[in-house]
């Protein structure tokens, strides 16, 4: 069996500097980390896990817990997630809530233990839960979360700033009077806020028009369902807001099956920027959420967080985002019209 002498021996280095280097931390080159992997590669060397946690009382591992693994925003995040890990040399452990705040509880107990850490996005997970669920010595980073508590960490998006931009965009720049917004899961942070921003912005750049929303899931099923209803109303809404991306989808395939052509009959919009966004036709309009960079940003502060000694307070911080006008929105048709 290689061993990690045979490694050190055979890259001319420290048994310390392979440590290092396999399991990401610093002081070693970036060209000695590159020659030490290719070595361990070549030489077929696995760590001894279970020796180097006896040693380190460390697992090497992450746990991620998510409320769904299916769609494309959860790929993209868990993308981002497991890029950062192996670049620190860690490995990545994931399990879904099923929105079931019971599973939940369920999952971070299974883990306890097997991580060193979590990140943890769960719409349903509030300060009492995780003080009930999570030992005070396991790091936690929370993702689009309304906990603010000096335990954690706290990574948001600009959720609420990002919709408000989305309806200026649509109401001020294209000219749409009339938006609808399909809204999504009534018990979802990211949901309330990005409902939050529509209501805001109507209210400043349409006073007087009503705010029009429609309740959806957050699926392609819930944004069909929607735009069904929204078209069987006799003052159908020049423009659709849809709360996320998936739902918007959901509505471009009602509009098409009704024979309705987007942007001219009606124009629609979503958030988050999934990766199929920019294939659909017309393309989707959207507001940009680097979700892959999300996975990344959370990764990092957790391994930051298990890293650190200087018991550095947790902060709370929020990520950008921003419109990317594509076809269906209308604004190429305003802008062809003379002016």
């Amino acid at each position: 069996m290689v061993t990690i002498k045979d490694v050190a021996r055979e890259a001319g280095v420290s048994v310390a500097s392979v440590s290092r280097a396999l399991n990401g931390h610093r002081g070693v080159t970036p060209e000695t980390v590159e020659r030490i992997r290719e070595i361990a590669t070549r030489l077929r060397y696995v760590p001894h896990v279970a020796a180097r946690s006896l040693i380190t009382r460390r697992t090497h591992t992450i746990g991620a817990l998510l409320p769904d693994l299916h769609g494309e925003f959860f790929s993209e995040l868990i993308r981002g997630l497991d890029q950062a890990a192996r670049a620190r040399g860690l490995h990545l452990l994931v399990s879904s809530s099923h929105d079931s705040i019971e599973e939940a509880a369920t999952a971070l107990r299974a883990m306890q233990g097997r991580v060193d850490g979590l990140v943890i996005l769960s719409p349903r997970v509030d300060a009492p839960f995780l003080r009930a669920n999570l030992p005070e010595t396991t790091p936690a980073v929370l993702l689009n979360s309304a906990v603010r508590s000096p335990a954690y960490d706290v990574l948001n998006v600009d959720n609420y700033g990002g919709a408000y931009a989305m309806m200026r965009h649509l109401l001020r720049e294209v000219g749409h009077a009339h938006v609808a917004f399909v809204s999504g899961p009534a018990a979802n942070f990211d949901a309330r806020e990005r409902e939050r921003g529509y209501r805001a912005a109507m209210t400043h750049y349409a006073p007087g028009v009503a705010c029009d929303v429609v309740p959806g899931e957050f699926t392609e099923e819930s944004g069909y369902a929607a735009a069904t209803t929204l078209l069987g109303r006799p003052d159908r809404p020049r423009a659709v807001f849809a709360a996320n991306d998936m739902m918007a989808v959901g509505c471009l395939y009602a509009f098409k099956e009704a024979g309705l052509r987007v942007p001219e009959d009606i124009a629609l919009a979503g958030f988050d920027d999934i990766p199929i966004a920019r294939y659909l036709t017309p393309p989707l309009t959207t507001v940009r959420v680097r979700i892959a960079d999300l996975g990344r940003s959370a990764l990092e502060r957790l391994a930051e967080r298990l890293d650190a000694t200087d018991g550095s307070p947790n902060v709370a911080d929020t990520l950008g985002c921003e419109v990317v006008v594509r076809g269906t929105c209308g604004a190429e048709l305003t802008n062809a019209s003379p002016a």
